[in-house]
């Protein structure tokens, strides 16, 4: 009887290319750069038959290189990874395809057990490839750990290489397009602050302006232009985030102090408005890994935007709870809810429920920041609502082990 295997073989080959194929016709339907990520991650987990998969991006300011999107390697996202002593970098700086088959030998791990230490995962074998276009090399795209503890194979590092072409140009795509797309978006919304400053400052000028209409209009002024300013921060501190050249700190926080803070801070406009702060977080510490500010201002977001659409008599509550390997925040609210076809907008730049424009002041990017800040922690947000019985805003947070 003939020998199958060559045959199984050929099939097997055949079916990865049809599945590349596939991919690639998935990636070119998404400008979204984190769902694009996430695809890709998930793609040359499949095809490279890895344990996990990453991707890291080359900042074009800094030149440092960040990892963006990973499966199976909680905590690693935005970590700065040095062209020097990385794998990563050794990719990028030659431009290509390289295969570790044992990373503890090799002196371009030097970094890498750093990572591990992040991410819990011991990396035994590596697959890099670099995403190249033709501005050069934008990052590297890495599987880890072949499964069943074998080697990767050139086809594995073949079917990649092609993943990583595709990939490059899908993420160069989106990149470009997220950057006009962002550019459009804070220059449409600064119309409005900029057409009122032209228009009061010509008022100004009139002879007729009593000193009453003088300090009013002076006021209406200063106020737009700091709404202005407000709106450029925001909008520099979003681009950073999304871009990953926001680097987030790695450390051991205690999220109940985190929320506590954040508590204080905004417990006076909540007096004001006569709105009760209430909290239930478990007695026992809850540490995770990451940046302590950066989660502080999430917080910050979720509680202000609590208050500004509540009514007075209203509660807020933060609901905390731990599992194994989570920990889930929860912002509740006892104030007017939010329509169901408004929800999926919600974390959208900009976004405000029709109907409430005069309600609150504000930029329209404090959910999208946070959302962004989330998901750099590995976590998820979500929002649920009714109309007239309050809204949950959710976020979950990996809780790294032995912190």
């Amino acid at each position: 009887m003939a020998d199958q295997r060559p045959r199984k073989q050929n099939g097997d080959r055949i079916a990865r290319l049809e599945r590349l194929i596939e991919i690639s016709r998935s990636l070119s339907s998404t400008l979204s750069l984190r769902p694009l990520l996430h695809r890709i991650v998930l793609a040359g987990q499949e095809i490279t038959g890895a344990e996990a998969c990453s991707i890291l991006l080359v900042d074009r300011k800094s030149g440092q290189l960040y990892f963006e999107a990973a499966t199976n390697l909680q905590g690693v996202h935005s970590i700065i990874v040095p062209m020097e002593g990385s794998v990563a970098g050794w990719v990028v700086q030659t431009g290509e395809p390289l295969v570790v088959s044992d990373a503890r030998d090799d002196s371009r791990f030097v970094f890498s057990s750093k990572a591990d230490e992040q991410s819990r995962l011991v990396r035994r074998s590596i697959l890099a490839v670099p995403l190249i276009t033709r501005k050069g090399v934008i990052g590297v795209l890495e599987g880890i750990n072949k499964k069943g503890g074998a080697d990767f194979t050139q086809d594995d590092v073949e079917h990649l290489s092609v993943l990583g072409s595709q990939a490059a140009v899908a993420v160069q795509n989106a990149l470009l397009f997220q950057q006009s797309d962002l550019i459009a978006e804070i220059v449409h919304e600064m119309r409005t602050p900029l057409n009122s400053i032209v228009a009061y400052a010509d008022l100004m000028q009139r002879p007729r302006v009593t000193v009453d209409q003088y300090a009013q209009f002076s006021s209406i002024i200063y106020g737009e232009a700091e709404r202005i300013s407000e709106m450029t921060n925001n909008f520099l501190d979003l681009a950073r985030l999304r871009s990953g050249r926001a680097s987030l700190a790695q450390a051991p926080v205690d999220l109940s102090t985190v929320i506590h803070m954040a508590l204080n801070v905004m417990k006076p406009q909540a007096d004001a408005k006569q709105i009760t702060f209430s909290v239930d977080v478990p007695a026992a510490p809850l540490s995770i890994l990451g940046d302590a500010q950066r989660l502080h201002q999430a917080l910050l977001n979720l509680l202000s935007n609590a208050i500004k659409y509540c009514r007075s008599g209203d509660d807020v509550t933060v609901l905390v709870r731990g599992e194994e390997s989570f920990v889930t925040v929860s912002v509740v609210d006892t104030g007017p809810g939010i329509p169901a076809d408004a929800l999926p907008s919600i974390f959208d730049r900009f976004y405000r429920v029709p109907g409430t424009e005069g309600q609150a002041v504000g930029t329209g990017l404090g959910l999208a920041i946070t959302q962004q800040i989330v998901e750099a922690h590995g976590g998820e947000i979500s929002v649920s609502s009714e109309e007239g019985h309050g809204t949950t805003f959710t976020f979950t947070l990996p809780v790294q082990q032995g912190v």
